[in-house]
């Protein structure tokens, strides 16, 4: 039955619960990008493959992306603060056993884990939002959640690189272990167990078909550069698993019509404009955002030869304009409405992108990326909040579990298709422009070396990372052979950096524009109760 709207919030301190459920939720976000500045102490310090150690890396990804409209929904059925419990209780257990791993297998194991935990605890976060604080303050709750996802990201790799250097790999993992059982009891002792007013029952047919074709798309996206987009083994290739992926997702939607019982995702959801908007939009948002990282990224420590740990640095004002844009941006979206706020932040984020374009060039340094950074870190704290609290708007607090989960899926898909398609496009024009550059630079090379120099510059393009000289050359030309590759991998970089940035930039207009889908707020809202 509906439960009454309130005015206050629906627990004795809703800041502080929030700021408990944020430490999980920032330690999940972390862990997505921690591990890989630790790719190098990896590979020796168990004996892994690179291979193996790209598995460690996706396998979190894959397992958190498809298993989040299940852990909403379990959410729903059995309660948030249980939900937010369980996953970070996983997620803390998982984390020791990553840090005492002693083989490959055993890491890979306790990532999945981990992905597990990340995974049951996330949505609970934003449905905890939904239902503990009134519509008037949502949109300052939601601003602290994007700061966590803003800041989480980029704070991966400085804490990496000091973990590393100090302490080794292992503590990249067991770190999480004191701070998780901290969070476990303040849960307990601080977080009100809010439930929905009626009992739910788990679509298992529904969890299974959701769960196998996220998995196909999810690994197909994932995993597709590595097995060059061909096949994987006999007659199975990546585009079979995707669209076999496509198809048990339809399977899924049609389930849900027919069924009888209680949908795993209520279509009736997508039945409010705002919801459908807001997943499209979140959609469309991180398939341009996400190459904005990507491409940095690989920029200082490719082409400008720049460590993580420095590259950390570089980005680390971005990420906190991003947290402290957050806030201010909340404020403002309970204001005047997350949508003007939105279009404001992402016509920004396409502006800022603009700026890398024309200050980024082979030698650039730290100072001429700060303003385009400046403009993306301020433009990014205005896009989280208000894209979340807009998706939620009007949706039923008895659903915010599954809500949550599908809008936190659909954004998932939307950066691992990002990065699958924006990582294609720097491939291809790199391969393109590596091959012209390394022509051009040759002839500075004695002419026995020049087809050689070009064979192996250009090879440089499908690692993306400068080549090193071949073996036999005398000293001297060994090191100039080495600076023009150096300065043709850079050049060339710049140049495929700035194609990925001008498609980013103008997915995000279009991203812009679909803004217009969003309609006014409804000016009342059924809410739930804290049931202790």
């Amino acid at each position: 039955m509906p439960h009454a709207a309130f005015s206050e919030p629906a627990a004795r301190r809703p800041w502080l619960v929030l700021g408990i459920l944020s430490i999980g939720f920032f330690m999940s976000l972390l862990d997505g990008t921690i591990v890989n500045i630790a790719v190098p102490a990896l590979i020796h310090g168990i004996d892994a493959s690179y291979d193996q150690v790209l598995w460690v890396i996706d396998a979190y990804l894959l397992v958190f992306s498809v298993l989040l409209i299940s852990t909403g929904r379990l959410g729903d059925i059995f309660g948030y603060r249980r939900l937010y419990l369980i996953g970070i209780s996983t997620f803390t257990v998982a984390s020791a056993l990553c840090g005492l791993a002693e083989s490959p297998a055993w890491l890979l194991t306790a990532r999945v884990l981990q992905g597990l935990g990340g995974a049951l605890l996330f949505p609970q976060v934003i449905s905890s939002i939904l239902t503990i604080f009134p519509p008037r303050l949502r949109g300052r709750a939601f601003g602290v959640f994007g700061a966590v996802v803003g800041f989480a990201p980029i704070v991966g790799p400085v804490a990496g690189g000091l973990v590393l250097g100090h302490l080794g790999w292992r503590w990249i993992f067991f770190i999480n272990v004191p701070v998780g059982v901290i969070t476990a009891v303040l849960a307990l002792v601080f977080v009100p167990a809010v439930r929905s007013g009626r009992t739910h029952r788990l679509d298992l047919p529904g969890v299974a078909l959701a769960t196998a074709g996220l998995t196909g798309v999810a690994f197909g996206l994932i995993e597709g550069e590595r097995y060059g987009w061909g096949t994987i083994a006999g007659p199975i290739g990546i585009t079979t698993v995707i669209v076999a992926g496509v198809v048990l997702l339809g399977l899924f939607v049609a389930w849900q019509h027919v069924q009888r019982g209680e949908p795993l995702m209520p279509l009736s959801l997508f039945a409010g404009r705002n919801f459908a908007a807001g997943n499209w939009i979140g959609f469309v948002f991180q398939l341009g955002m996400i190459g904005i990282a990507f491409v940095l990224v690989l920029y200082l420590q490719t082409a400008r030869g720049y460590s993580p740990l420095r590259t950390g640095l570089v980005l680390l004002p971005n990420a906190v304009l991003t947290a402290i844009g957050s806030a201010y941006a909340g404020r403002l979206s309970d204001k005047i409405g997350g949508r003007y706020v939105l279009m404001a932040g992402m016509t920004l984020l396409a502006i800022g992108l603009l700026v890398l374009v024309l200050m980024a060039g082979p030698h650039s340094g730290a100072g001429h990326l700060l303003p385009g950074l400046i403009i993306i870190g301020v433009a990014s704290g205005a896009t989280f909040a208000p894209l979340q609290q807009a998706t939620m708007d009007g949706v039923d607090p008895r659903l915010a579990g599954v809500a949550s989960g599908v809008s936190g899926t659909t954004r998932q898909i939307g950066g691992v298709l990002g990065t699958a398609v924006l990582g294609a496009v720097l491939s291809v024009r790199l391969d393109s422009a590596l091959h012209d550059e390394a022509v051009k630079q040759s002839t500075r090379l004695p002419a026995d070396l020049r087809a050689r120099f070009v064979e192996n510059t250009t090879a440089g393009a499908r690692q993306f990372s400068p080549p090193t000289p071949p073996d036999g050359l005398t000293p001297a030309n060994t090191a100039l052979f080495d600076r023009l590759a150096q300065d043709a991998f850079a050049v060339a970089f710049v140049d495929a950096m700035r194609t990925v940035l001008l498609a980013s930039a103008a997915v995000l207009v279009m991203a812009t524009f679909f803004c217009l889908l969003f309609k006014p707020a409804p000016t009342t809202r059924s809410e739930a109760a804290p049931q202790e």
